[in-house]
């Protein structure tokens, strides 16, 4: 395929901490590192367009006989072969509500695809009252889904077009589902599906994690469940989320109201509620995330977080040592709104670019990063 993107970066001195602008907020991280990690050596790239001519890509999976199912927000999921070609939609979806933020969000297989045929998807569903989250799941039959069944429906149902979250990520044994909270901060620490880190068992939905503002990242990373999620005007959060914690949303943030004013009692910590990993000031905007594997042949990524960012853009490489980070590296930092990034077995990213007649991009590290 032709190339239209090339990009090489030379290495250079690493500086005390990676630059991200002025901060809007004055809060003191809780434990160094924090926020503002050492800034990483650059790494070579080589970037090309892997695909073409899609329309707001959203989520990508990977099928195991080679090609991609990628979703589009306005309510398309396409077929991708492994080439990059664009073979066509996905017949089957049910209604979609593509309002605002909201539309067909993230797609993922089941890990026995190669038996089952079992798509997962979540999208904003039109229900009596609003719009709800949901999430399904249908058995791909050629190019159409089939057996097509909602496993949750986010309640309550709201007019608002912003926060829907969302990722799913099946696993042997069930399935995560990350949501936001709708644009009504109180609604994430209420007895109810807004706002948390979902678990559904094969039967029924339970919360895993409560707190949370709108999670549009989620990866295992080593068996271990992370999330990236926005935060308001400063205080975008990385989490590790554990069963039956609250971390924080909207008793606690690092960032402040759009028009300046505090949050809630403008504090950032409280006794009961988690702390992040790692927050953002200013803001990067985060979307879906990768890990890099740990035994990929590119080794100053071994383990890494691959973290897409709709603004400034890009994405963010984040080096993790015993679940603290300690770099930070801002890669693709002139290719515009980035909604996700897909790890590949062999080490490669594809990369979403959220754009009307958007491409996706193969991105290879070929050198630097102090390798």
């Amino acid at each position: 395929m032709m190339w239209r993107y090339v990009m090489c970066f030379l290495p250079v001195m690493a500086a005390a901490e990676v630059e991200q602008g002025p901060k809007n907020a004055d809060f003191v991280p809780a434990f160094d590192g924090q926020t503002r990690a050492a800034e990483l050596p650059t790494t070579d790239l080589d970037v090309s367009v892997f695909a073409s001519g899609l329309d707001f890509p959203w989520g990508i999976a990977p099928l195991p006989e080679g090609g991609f199912l990628v979703s589009e927000r306005g309510g398309a999921l396409q077929r991708v072969d492994a080439d990059g070609r664009l073979i066509g939609a996905v017949s089957g979806l049910p209604e979609i509500e593509a309002i605002r933020q909201g539309g067909l969000l993230d797609v993922a297989v089941s890990p026995e695809f190669a038996t089952d045929g079992l798509v997962y998807w979540t999208y904003s569903k039109p229900v009596r009252g609003g719009v709800a989250l949901a999430a399904a799941r249908g058995r791909l039959d050629g190019d159409a889904l089939v057996e097509v069944e909602d496993i949750f429906v986010q309640a309550p149902a709201t007019s608002a077009g912003q926060h829907f979250g969302s990722r799913i990520i099946p696993v042997d044994g069930g399935v995560w589902i990350t949501t936001g909270d709708r644009g009504t901060p109180d609604l994430a620490q209420g007895n109810n599906t807004v706002g948390k880190v979902l678990w559904y068992d094969g039967a029924d939905v339970s919360v895993w994690s409560t707190g949370h503002r709108n999670i549009q990242g989620a990866i295992l990373r080593d068996g271990t469940l992370w999330t990236v999620e926005h935060g308001p005007r400063g205080g975008d959060e990385l989490n590790r989320p554990e069963q039956g914690l609250n971390y924080g949303w909207p008793i606690i943030s690092y960032g402040i109201n759009y028009n300046g004013r505090d949050i809630t009692g403008g504090e950032a910590v409280a006794d009961g509620l988690e702390q992040p990993v790692y927050y953002w000031d200013p803001v990067i905007a985060p979307g879906g995330m990768g890990a890099y594997p740990s035994d990929a042949d590119f080794v100053p990524w071994r383990g890494d977080l691959l973290v897409s960012s709709l603004r400034p853009g890009g994405v963010m490489r984040l080096q993790i040592d015993a679940g603290r980070v300690v770099g930070e590296e801002r890669l693709l930092a002139d290719v515009g709104r980035v909604r996700d990034v897909e790890v590949l077995a062999n080490g490669d990213l594809l990369v979403l670019i959220d754009a009307p007649d958007a491409d996706i991009l193969r991105v290879r590290p070929v050198g630097g990063a102090g390798g």
